[in-house]
């Protein structure tokens, strides 16, 4: 009984994906999306606003950043006086 049930869970989980994937695909609307699709977009594993992953840059690139733009703002600056 328990086995029956999953896999009716299952097959519902799919049609729903389907359903889902059709409703994304139609061309797109004007306005609002409707409550039940806003949802669905929410429980997407997308990040939120605010927590996205930045790079982290070791402190060797760093330095050699760092070095790169001091001779850009001097040429810039020798430019500037000649």
């Amino acid at each position: 009984m328990i086995s029956t049930l999953r896999s009716e869970r299952e097959a519902l989980d799919a049609a729903i994906l389907v359903l889902e994937r059709l409703a994304l695909t139609q061309r797109r609307r004007r306005g609002r999306p409707p409550a039940w699709l806003q949802v669905r977009r929410e429980e997407r594993s997308e990040p939120e606003r605010g927590s996205k992953r930045t790079r982290k840059m070791s402190e060797e690139t760093k330095k050699k950043m760092a070095e790169a733009q001091r001779k850009r703002w001097a040429a810039y600056r020798k430019e500037k006086h000649s």
